[in-house]
């Protein structure tokens, strides 16, 4: 990989990360998740091998579910409380579907 492309890939995971951190709205949350997901790809299939690009074919799919979840959680939260806000999840439907989209995305124990 060039060094231009490295460069690209790496301050996009640092954009990508500063977005979802500074985000009040779960749209821009989703955002910088998705900017994350798209700049670690390269990265994963960087060796062109069969089992890396079969590596970030199979980590795009299981993120890409995730993503899904999480909308779905954020629509759930609006839909009971009537906000977008990070801050207002105060029903437990969507409050367990963000922690089982947020352990999908961060890899934890059931969801690896």
């Amino acid at each position: 990989m060039n060094p231009q492309a490295k460069l690209i890939s790496i301050s996009s995971l640092f954009l990508g990360t500063t977005i979802t951190i500074s985000s009040n709205h779960w749209m821009m949350a989703w955002t910088g998740l998705e900017i994350n997901t798209l700049a670690i790809l390269p990265l994963i299939s960087k060796p062109h091998h069969p089992r890396a690009i079969e590596a970030a074919t199979k980590y795009f799919l299981v993120q890409a579910a995730a993503s899904t979840l999480l909308l779905f959680s954020s629509t759930t939260n609006a839909l009971f409380t009537g906000q977008w806000d990070v801050t207002q999840l105060t029903h437990p439907i969507p409050c367990l579907l963000l922690t089982t989209a947020i352990s999908i995305k961060l890899g934890l124990v059931p969801f690896h």
